[in-house]
């Protein structure tokens, strides 16, 4: 099995001039979040003089450190690497997964000319930490092919149990559970603990795109709060993925956002817990029955998985693998989702 990953590059050019300068902001953000130049060498593979003439060699192409040094306390960013760090990793939460996307096509598109021609899977899912823990143990599999389409079905996984479920047809899968809610600033500054408490705090906040099954639960929490969307800071200000909003938190773009308890936690953020969500997979009945299918299930069911999302911070492997006839989903989701 082949895999391609597609990674960005901060390349940095003077107007007039041919310099240029290649910014390993990787390196910057373990100095951020150690505090030592020896651990952004060894996390970048790469010995401590070649790092801090490099970092030298940065600061003299902007003209301005990016480091600095303090006898006893070690190394840290300043305000400018601070700025240079969250911007990629802001970057990174919005476009890793459409680079994802794009080198699952890739593969996809290669396949057929090479040797290896394993059954391949299509799923379609949004962007979830548990989803891609399921992917990394696919792809050790050999004799299966994932392809993994990330966001393309996500307003019509919305209408789903209305529009597009065949009771005879179709069956869900179980999943996880994730917890649900606000993140905010470590510290909780603001000291936040509602919705309404966005509002009358004024809170700064970054939404979710209109198509995301987060949107729509965002909504559904405003309409059962009777909070109108209007008054909410920054409500129109939208972003992709649970990892690109808590990065705008964490980068003090924002003040709170909504999303996975995970994604608050990888922020370094704080979290406030408002639900918990049932996460499922539905697929054809006669699918069920295929071989790959079935390795899936087990992979689904098998300790490796059930401990990866164990390590989820919120994610909860709650029958994972479990299959059930629409019917019994509709009945066991309530009413509300019939």
């Amino acid at each position: 099995m082949h895999h391609v990953e597609i990674e960005t590059v901060w390349r940095f050019h003077k107007e007039g001039s041919p310099e240029t300068a290649v910014v390993m902001l990787g390196v910057l953000n373990e100095i951020r979040k150690t505090g030592k130049l020896t651990s952004a060498a060894k996390h970048a593979q790469l010995s401590y003089r070649h790092v801090w003439n490099l970092v030298e060699q940065w600061s003299d192409f902007f003209g301005v450190p990016l480091v600095e040094t303090h006898r006893g306390k070690g190394t840290a960013l300043t305000a400018f690497g601070e700025k240079l760090v969250w911007a990629g990793e802001r970057m990174q939460a919005r476009l890793g997964p459409q680079l994802e996307n794009l080198a699952q096509e890739l593969v996809t598109e290669i396949k057929p000319f090479l040797h290896q021609r394993p059954s391949v899977i299509r799923v379609h899912a949004s962007h979830g930490f548990a989803v891609s823990k399921l992917r990394e143990l696919l792809d050790r599999e050999s004799g299966i092919g994932v392809d993994l389409r990330r966001g393309e079905l996500r307003a019509q996984g919305i209408r789903a149990c209305r529009e597009w479920l065949d009771p005879r047809e179709d069956r869900v899968i179980s999943f996880v559970t994730r917890e649900m809610g606000l993140m905010v600033k470590r510290g909780n500054p603001l000291k936040i603990a509602s919705i309404r408490d966005v509002v009358d705090r004024k809170a700064r906040f970054v939404n979710r795109d209109h198509d995301s099954g987060t949107r729509l639960l965002f909504d559904q929490l405003l309409a059962l709060h009777k909070v109108d969307e209007a008054r909410i800071n920054g409500a129109q200000q939208m972003e992709f993925t649970h990892a690109a909003v808590a990065a705008y938190v964490a980068s003090g773009m924002a003040d709170v956002s909504f999303g996975v308890e995970a994604a608050a936690r990888q922020f370094g953020l704080d979290f406030i817990r408002l639900l918990t969500e049932d996460y499922f997979f539905v697929c054809k009945r006669t699918f069920l029955e295929t071989e790959p299918m079935r390795r899936i299930i087990d992979i689904m069911k098998g300790r490796e998985f059930q401990d990866g999302v164990a390590s989820l911070p919120g994610y909860v492997a709650t029958s994972t693998g479990t299959v059930n006839t629409v019917k019994e989903f509709l009945e066991s989701v309530g009413s509300n989702a019939t």
